[in-house]
């Protein structure tokens, strides 16, 4: 059964999508407006920041869908005015992925107070260079997909070519740009099916020069639940070896391999590269949300190539369950840290 409309249905709504964020601004307009003449009453303006940054998301929605379409039209005009090659296309639209993620993260630091640091120790040549890379990060907190993206963009100059659940597709923004910019839309509980990795091998073998292929090994944005259910689903899987591992690692969901795997088969030699994060991770529910505002502690972010990867398929688990050790060590010192300080 489809979880989601079919892709034409989805662009037919498109009318109805910017209506909905037309009326969804105008009830924030008015939210934030009453925020303003509530603020003398409260210190922390947790309804005034949060009205405002959602009128500027819909704000940056409404604008990039209709830049979107203006850009499908521009494709089908002949001349001056079209797009005449993909790279074309493709650069339009990687700009204005840039522009609408930096926005959205500007209004966050405006608003929220959400900011991105990249740590001192995050090693600067991890992302540098045109070679491609395959990126394997932690997924835990709220905005750090979009930070992720965001400073690969930017900051690294790269093409993010991003594997994420289908569902995502109901934010038409989100549908519109990462569909032509060659992201992977993968069902929820999709695993390590034969089909999801064939697609995956498929997208490592086509990657170019400056690409990169963003992967979450994890699955799913941490959290202490769904940390246990994992290890429990180990157990019940009889992955004993996998369960005791992960049992120690108190930070991180036990990474899927199969998708990692893929990719390094179908090309090997490909560079790798672990996108560690923390801060945010342990606001797991939207009251922890709330009581955090304004956000005082930035998301810091570390990278770092991995070890050599094997050539041998038994010693591929091994080095990946390593390398998701270091993430889990450096999350609990960044943790240690924040709490002596």
């Amino acid at each position: 059964m489809r979880s989601l409309p079919p892709r034409t249905a989805r662009r037919l709504l498109l009318p109805v999508f910017s209506l909905i964020l037309v009326v969804l601004g105008a009830i924030f307009t008015l939210v934030s407006i009453l925020g303003i003449l509530a603020a003398p009453l409260t210190s922390r303006r947790r309804a005034l920041r949060l009205s405002a940054f959602a009128l500027n998301y819909c704000a940056v929605e409404l604008v990039a869908i209709v830049a979107a379409v203006f850009l499908w039209l521009r494709r089908a005009l002949p001349g001056r005015l079209g797009l005449a090659s993909e790279e074309e296309w493709t650069m339009a639209h990687e700009s204005l992925l840039g522009w609408a993620l930096g926005r959205v993260l500007s209004a966050g630091r405006r608003c929220l107070g959400f900011h991105v640091v990249v740590a001192d120790s995050s090693d600067a040549t991890a992302l540098t260079g045109d070679h491609p890379v395959l990126v394997l990060a932690r997924h835990g907190g709220p905005g750090d997909s979009f930070a992720l993206v965001h400073l690969l963009l930017t900051r690294y100059n790269r093409r993010p070519h991003i594997v994420l659940k289908d569902t995502l597709q109901l934010d038409p923004l989100i549908d519109l740009l990462l569909n032509r910019l060659g992201g992977c839309f993968l069902p929820s509980a999709a695993g390590d099916r034969p089909d999801v990795t064939d697609r995956l091998a498929a997208m490592a073998r086509s990657l170019g020069p400056r690409d990169v292929l963003l992967l979450f090994p994890e699955g799913a944005n941490w959290t202490p639940h769904r940390r246990r259910r994992a290890i429990d689903r180990l157990h019940r899987d009889r992955k004993l070896d996998a369960a005791r591992v992960a049992d120690l690692m108190d930070h991180v969901l036990p990474p899927r391999p199969g998708g990692v795997f893929a990719c390094l088969e179908a090309r090997p030699g490909l560079r790798v590269v672990v996108v560690a994060h923390a801060g945010l991770d342990k606001v797991v529910s939207a009251r922890q949300g709330w009581d955090l505002l304004p956000i005082r502690t930035p998301m810091k972010v570390r990278a770092w190539p991995t070890a050599e990867v094997p050539q041998d398929r038994d010693a591929l688990l091994p080095w990946l369950t390593l390398e998701w050790a270091v993430v889990d060590e450096w999350i609990d010192a960044f943790h240690a840290n924040a709490l002596t300080s």
